[in-house]
């Protein structure tokens, strides 16, 4: 999902009406349909349908102008198919509070489009919470005739699976009078230049005139005419420029976006000092370029006047010769603060969406770390063309343990690409023994290209002795998929449910509720595969959907993301149909902290969490929860299992009781029962039971998924009277003492080497607590200090 926040200043271009598209004749002057056409006018309402994007916004900039307010351009939201935008937002220029001038206003359109390449209004809200009228008093200013609004359709009362074809379409007129507007209050600031002034016969947005000054919606050819424009400005108003980022297009390439700066934007030089300002132009259907994004302000003084033409011609010339001008190359330097230097080269480099002024600082905060911690790990992706830092991955020896105690089940958190971010910063995330999130390495991703993802996955499992997950939660996008299955061929990947959920919010919308219903209910009700499959198929055919892409393509997928797929893998409690809990609260850190703040609040945001732990682990070991039943297996799972742990152990083994249990099938040692619940005859499974070595399986898979047993095998333990758990079914990760007694734990085949960073990882880390504790108070060192001389002396490390 990308955001375009684009504001739409008091000299807009044109003035547009919009009539339904039969109301016009070749001359463009307007029929009279219905004589009595006073107050319905063209009022937006859900299923108004329009030839393209465009003409909504351009639809809404009308009706904002005769309602009294501004328009701008909101959200939009892409396919994760094939990058296309498949809705758009459009609001009042008072949403939200990034200047002080908005209020937060929620007024709003949507429009989505359709299989037909049409866009329908299906999302609306008119209540504004501030006042209206001055700008349509504006905006009447520049009107010369008037003409009778036409009656609209009368509006559904809700939004059906289809679209009513009578509906009319809208059709955009331009009756701007640009002479008239030039000579108002609002007309463009324009300066001293060769260029004439905008001609009459432009469409939709306006073209550049240079000299002048930009603003939102300004248009350009090509991308060396934008930076060409934005350089002339940059002279008059007394600044120099740079070019900043750029964004390519996940499909060919391509380059869709580009950001001019202020030259001093940013911290990696002295003569810089973090300047905002800026100009973001983005790359249109027809080709042309827009001005989307802009900040004019600078925390600087400015030096109008100082011409830099010398520069400029230099540069120019330099990215003709290239070939394809700045639409297809990459301009790192337009200019310094003391001279002209620059530097072109082909986009053949890949893509960097970290800012350069974040390198000094992270690799200065890791060897800082390093001299403290002598398990710090920190690996840098460099470019193959030029040599360039492109992602960053650190972990610290705390993080490295815990994946020793934790990795089995990995959530790589990327919820980063929700919407914009100043920093790209991913997380590896396990969950410990009391179900609590751990670190388990952090990223900064450069790009989203299956390069980088196999890069940050390899060192991950470098830096982790080499012991890759059974599970893995992450994006379902193709470059992550790839990475996964390359570098973790034997992990069950899961796909994050916030994506799932976006998804299917996008491509459900049209279908009636009565399908939605059927359709969580089949996701989320069925407990085997056979089951869910049999259930789907119904619903499909039962409403015609064979030929739907998108339900095709999710249930090709459907190991990936089903409850009844996941529930035969391993995944630590992770719950599967909810999102679960990011490690670092929106509040300590998230992928808008400024540069500034992010070490302080990084560190901020890893000790609360690691606080937290510490209080359990002694909450674990101090409080004693009561017993709920007189079973042995109660008082076992006490002894061993942590407080939260055995609170879900505790529950099931309650429940049990409410559930009957039936023998159906017994050869042997071989037993088969099926367990139900009383007065419920829908919720039954099935348990299988071997007396000889006591092993037992059920269909609900509660064992395999979450590592614990289920309320069905207790039950059958119950009856054939089974005093003690065995050995087997308590996973030592669920235990107090998970975190020392990992190595016993280990698989044959780790190498000698990882285990002794292992063993130093875990004593290092017991050392810890014995120096945290034992310096709280004399009384406590002095133990700490008696308990350490005594196990010295067993280990001979004292004369």
């Amino acid at each position: 999902m990308e955001s375009s926040a684009t504001e739409h200043s008091s000299f807009s271009n044109m003035v547009t009406k919009a009539y339904p598209l039969r109301m016009l004749n070749h001359n463009n002057t307007e029929e009279h349909v219905n004589n009595n056409s006073g107050g319905g006018g063209a009022e937006p309402y859900v299923g108004l349908e329009f030839d393209t994007a465009e003409e909504a916004r351009e639809y809404y900039n009308v009706y904002a102008a005769r309602t009294g307010f501004k328009a701008r351009t909101g959200q939009l939201y892409r396919s994760r198919t094939d990058g296309t935008v498949s809705s758009r937002r459009f609001v009042c220029s008072k949403e939200g509070f990034q200047l002080n001038s908005r209020t937060g206003c929620t007024a709003f359109i949507r429009v989505q489009r359709r299989d037909t390449g049409k866009w329908v209004l299906d999302q609306i809200q008119k209540e504004h919470n501030h006042e209206l009228g001055v700008e349509a008093e504006e905006m009447a200013t520049t009107t010369t005739t008037t003409t009778p609004r036409p009656v609209r359709a009368p509006a559904p009362t809700k939004l059906a699976a289809s679209v009513n074809q009578h509906r009319p379409k809208m059709k955009v007129v331009d009756e701007s009078d640009r002479e008239q507007r030039s000579s108002s209050k609002s007309s463009i600031k324009r300066f001293k230049s060769g260029e004439g002034e905008v001609s009459n016969n432009d469409h939709h947005h306006p073209k550049a005139v240079s000299g002048s000054e930009p603003y939102a919606g300004l248009e350009f050819g090509s991308a060396n005419e934008a930076c060409q424009f934005y350089q002339a400005y940059a002279e008059v108003v007394g600044f120099r420029v740079r070019i900043g980022q750029l964004f390519r297009s996940k499909v060919d390439n391509s380059i869709t976006s580009r950001r001019f700066v202020c030259s001093r934007e940013g911290f990696q030089h002295p003569s810089r000092m973090g300047c905002g300002a800026y100009m973001r132009i983005k790359r249109q259907d027809s080709g042309g370029w827009i001005v989307d994004r802009l900040n004019k302000d600078h925390n600087h003084d400015l030096e109008p006047g100082k011409k830099n033409q010398d520069g400029l011609k230099k540069i120019t010339d330099d990215v003709t010769l290239t070939g394809g001008g700045l639409d297809s190359v990459e301009l790192i330097e337009l200019n310094n603060s003391n001279s002209h230097h620059h530097v072109i080269k082909k986009a053949t480099s890949r893509e960097n969406r970290i800012g350069k002024e974040w390198y000094p600082l992270l690799l200065d905060y890791f060897q800082s770390k390093q001299t403290e911690d002598m398990g710090f790990f920190y690996a840098v992706e460099l470019d193959v063309h030029n040599g360039s830092c492109l992602s960053l991955f650190w972990a610290d020896s705390r993080a490295r343990f815990a994946c020793s105690q934790f990795g089995d089940a990995v959530v790589f958190d990327t919820s980063y690409r929700k919407g914009n971010y100043s920093v790209p910063f991913a997380t590896f995330i396990g969950f410990n023994h009391h179900r609590q999130p751990v670190l388990l390495g952090c990223a900064v991703v450069a790009d989203e290209t299956k390069e980088s993802f196999v890069w940050l996955f390899q060192t991950w499992l470098r830096a982790m002795s080499g012991r890759p997950p059974r599970s893995v939660v992450a994006d379902q996008d193709l470059p992550i998929k790839q990475a996964l299955s390359q570098v973790f061929p034997l992990a069950h990947h899961r796909y994050s449910s916030w994506q799932m959920r976006e998804k299917e919010r996008e491509n459900l919308r049209p279908f009636p509720s009565e399908f939605k219903y059927e359709y969580e209910k089949c996701i989320y009700q069925t407990q085997t595969v056979l089951e869910f499959d049999s259930v789907w198929n119904t619903l499909i055919n039962k409403y015609g959907l064979r030929d739907d892409v998108w339900l095709r393509e999710v249930y090709e997928q459907r190991e990936h993301w089903v409850p009844a797929y996941l529930r035969g893998s391993f995944f630590a409690g992770i719950p599967i149909n909810g999102a679960f809990e990011p490690f670092f609260s929106a509040s300590s850190l998230d992928a808008l902290t400024p540069l500034r703040e992010f070490i302080g609040r990084y560190e901020q945001g890893l000790e609360q969490r690691r606080e937290e732990e510490r209080k359990e682990d002694f909450n674990s070991y101090n409080l004693q929860p009561f017993l709920q039943t007189k079973e042995p297996v109660e008082e076992q799972c006490r002894r061993l299992y942590t407080l939260t742990v055995f609170r879900i152990f505790q529950n099931e083994l309650v429940q049990s009781y409410s559930y009957l249990c039936l023998k159906t099938y017994e050869e042997g040692a071989m037993s088969r029962f099926l367990v139900r619940k009383c007065g419920n005859e829908s919720e039954k499974h099935a348990v299988t039971f071997n007396a000889t070595n006591l092993n037992s399986s059920c269909s609900c898979q509660m064992f395999e998924h979450e590592g614990l047993l289920c309320r069905h095998v207790l039950k059958v333990f119950n009856l054939l009277e089974v005093k003690e758990l065995p050995s087997r079914y308590i996973l030592h990760r669920w235990t107090k003492n998970a975190e020392f007694g990992f190595v016993r734990d280990m698989e044959s085949g780790v190498s000698s080497q990882d285990l002794k960073a292992l063993m130093v990882w875990s004593l290092r880390e017991a050392a810890s607590k014995y120096i945290e504790f034992g310096t709280s108070s004399l009384e406590k060192y002095k133990l700490a200090y008696e308990i350490m001389r005594e196990g010295g002396k067993k280990l001979c490390w004292q004369r």
